[in-house]
């Protein structure tokens, strides 16, 4: 797996945005976010242009406006970071991950029910 770049709570809600709706431009970022968020457009354009020194975003000036297209893939980037949390939380355990969200109520009986269903499946694909 190729290293991506460290993306901070604010930067990934930018990302959230742009994953779903790229290409899409500056103020088209700023009306979306400033609609969920308390964050002023100038707020927005630093994480904006934080992105883009990070390697996360690329742009491209279509008359006078910039248009941002994502350089890492939604699903690659939390797969790393769910990776990064197994390990830093429960050493790379998933079985002590699950364990300790049932032990403690955290998962509802439709929840499991999918779980298991999933590693049904995950065990017939292995067969």
């Amino acid at each position: 797996m190729k290293e991506l770049p460290q993306i901070s709570e604010a930067e990934f809600e930018v990302m959230k945005v742009i994953w779903k709706h790229a290409p899409i431009n500056t103020n088209e970022i700023t009306d979306k976010l400033t609609q969920t968020t308390k964050w002023s457009p100038k707020t927005i354009q630093t994480l904006i242009k934080r992105l883009v020194t990070k390697g996360a975003l690329s742009y491209e000036k279509q008359s006078r406006v910039f248009v941002y297209t994502p350089l890492i893939e939604e699903k690659e980037y939390i797969g790393q970071e769910s990776h990064s949390f197994l390990e830093r939380y429960y050493d790379g355990d998933i079985t002590a991950m699950l364990s300790a969200y049932i032990e403690d109520d955290r998962l509802s009986e439709s929840e499991i029910d999918t779980l298991h269903s999933l590693l049904h499946k995950g065990a017939k694909r292995r067969d």
